[in-house]
């Protein structure tokens, strides 16, 4: 079975032993038409708000149980659960990103160790623990990388034999680049960096150098970051920035949609997203689309995959009523476990769900990635969980935003000094 596969992989990946496979999968939607309770959902994916809405309201119309779905903007999830969580109808579930989102929210955090959902999880590693408490467990694995328009690649003379690692990543790119004019398009989406956007390089650009040190260094979180890859970082960077549909000093303006925007319309081959993209982008044809790892210049990466993993775990609040909890957990459990939930999270929302009702995808981006690990490529891990704070992203983002208006070295060295004494500071303030 292919989800099987990815998971022992994913495991294997990020160092994590006592694999526990094969969990049975409990009987029943996991719904009574005569439950009490309530359910508050607070998502964190804005592009599947459209289905979280539908698939509450048909849970709804089959148990009658209320489910509500408030679908926090992208870059304000933290931001918009510390202020519902104040209110006295707060979120019964949320999510949190790992370890470090965990460390805030841990007391809010029902145990579900036992529960319905947890005995459909395909591997008991998929589950976020606090000690021997299981504090939330991850409801979707991902993939992001290099999205291209394979005709636009065509067009240009190349296909993604071509590219290997970074070097004949560059090459390709900047060919693009000089014949943009005589090609009609550029190589890249515009980089952009308002809050809608710098994401994509402040958390999942920046999970390559740690990855790596983190790899080199045989750990899997730190307080002090080196920064040995940084340099790596910003040849990626520099080929964004410098390759692209706007001008590098325009990047503060451009935003999620402008970047969608450049791509649909084929005004550009590449640009660095994820599997979780698909519908949004699956107008230039499933047939055109693929996925290259994100090559930043390290040697070996010739046998890289694309960058695999989950920062979304779902958390049931322990402030909540029973009847609200356990409203909740069966909401949950239906999602993951029957047809309707299967369909709605693996086919429209586009989903990889570690549970057995994992349904192969219908998502082109997602069994590019997949393949990837089938020819025995390596993922890259998601690392970027323990990123010690909002704050360390918000301080890089700005010197990335201010290094590629004017690119000079004093400039990129506020890049590192954001990047490894942001990350020590805010480390200890964690503490």
């Amino acid at each position: 079975m292919k989800m099987r596969k990815v998971v022992s992989v994913l495991l294997a990946a990020a160092m994590v032993a006592g694999l526990a496979a094969g969990c049975s999968t409990p009987s029943g939607s996991g719904a009574d038409k005569d439950a009490k309770g309530k359910v508050y959902y607070l998502n964190f994916k804005p592009e599947a708000d459209g289905e979280w809405q539908d698939l509450a309201k048909e849970y709804t119309e089959e148990t009658g149980v209320p489910v509500t779905v408030l679908t926090a903007a992208s870059g304000e999830y933290e931001k918009t659960l510390k202020s519902e969580m104040a209110k006295s109808d707060a979120p019964t579930l949320f999510q949190v990103n790992g370890p470090v989102g965990l460390a805030s929210w841990k007391d809010y955090c029902y145990d579900l160790k036992g529960s319905d959902i947890a005995k459909a999880l395909t591997d008991e590693g998929f589950a976020l623990m606090d000690g021997d408490k299981m504090a939330g467990i991850a409801y979707v694995i991902e993939n992001y990388g290099i999205i291209y328009n394979k005709e636009l690649l065509k067009k240009a003379g190349y296909s993604a034999e071509d590219i290997t690692n970074f070097d004949s990543f560059k090459s390709v790119v900047e060919d693009i680049t000089k014949r943009k004019d005589e090609l009609g398009f550029s190589a890249f989406t515009c980089a952009g960096m308002d809050g809608s956007s710098d994401w994509r390089f402040k958390t999942h650009l920046a999970n390559l150098p740690i990855y790596y040190e983190y790899k080199d260094e045989g750990i899997n979180t730190t307080d002090a970051i080196k920064g040995t890859y940084l340099d790596n970082y910003r040849q990626m960077w520099d080929l964004y920035i410098n390759n692209a549909t706007c001008e590098p000093t325009a990047l503060s303006t451009k935003t999620a949609d402008d970047a969608t925007a450049d791509f649909v319309t084929e005004e550009a081959v590449f640009y660095q997203n994820g599997t979780w993209e698909f519908n949004n982008i699956a107008d230039v044809g499933e047939e055109n689309l693929g996925i290259l790892p994100i090559y930043v210049g390290v040697a070996g990466e010739e046998e890289q995959g694309v960058c695999t993993g989950t920062e979304n775990y779902w958390c049931v609040n322990s402030k909540a009523s029973e009847d609200d909890i356990q409203a909740t957990l069966d909401f949950m459990n239906w999602c993951v476990t029957s047809d309707k939930g299967a369909e709605a999270m693996c086919n429209k929302m586009g989903f990889v769900i570690p549970f057995d009702a994992n349904i192969e995808s219908e998502n082109v981006l997602v069994n590019e990635a997949n393949k990837y690990m089938e020819d025995g490529k390596t993922p890259v891990t998601w690392n970027f969980s323990t990123i010690p704070s909002e704050e360390w992203k918000n301080g890089v983002g700005s010197a990335l935003t201010a290094y590629a208006a004017d690119q000079t070295d004093e400039n990129w060295a506020k890049v590192v000094t954001a990047f490894v004494d942001g990350w020590a500071t805010e480390a200890a303030a964690a503490k």
